[in-house]
């Protein structure tokens, strides 16, 4: 008797803003000068299993510009999705919420914050892609660095 794997299944069943905060603290004054922003940008994931095989992946992104020594903007935005995944094994399964569903979500927080910074009054910001699968890859090699294991492998953490 051959055993048959299960079948995998991926949904996307909600993709959904979380939370968002845009502040322009010196305006109007930042208004007044040249613009030569010098931009920064943070990306971070955040995993909670809410049932069985369902997730929720919370992409958080910060950008903020500055010009000279003054803040011109900050938006931050928290895009969030519900994933129902099924019949994966679990080496492939931190994969795909640490990288394929952050890689889905993206360019819906792109959008809120190009929006977000264009109704603030400032030029368009378009951020470019993101690969997050290099940037998984990444950190799961720090982590491997910071606590080795005899067996070389090491569970994920959510």
């Amino acid at each position: 008797m051959t055993e048959t794997a299960p079948e995998r299944q991926f949904a996307v069943q909600r993709i959904y803003t979380k939370d968002l905060s845009y502040e322009s603290p010196n305006a109007p004054d930042i208004f007044r000068g040249e613009w030569k922003p010098k931009h920064e940008l943070n990306i971070n994931t955040k995993i909670n299993q809410l049932d069985a095989n369902i997730y929720e992946v919370i992409l958080s992104v910060t950008v903020s510009a500055q010009v000279e020594e003054k803040t011109a903007f900050i938006v931050e935005v928290q895009q969030a999705g519900i994933f129902s995944i099924s019949g994966f094994p679990e080496q492939e399964l931190a994969p795909m919420l640490g990288a394929y569903c952050p890689t889905l979500l993206f360019p819906y927080a792109r959008e809120v914050i190009t929006d977000l910074v264009v109704k603030g009054s400032f030029p368009q910001l378009v951020l470019q892609h993101v690969n997050f699968d290099a940037l998984f890859a990444q950190h799961h090699m720090q982590q491997a660095k910071e606590s080795p294991e005899t067996d070389g492998v090491k569970p994920v953490q959510h």
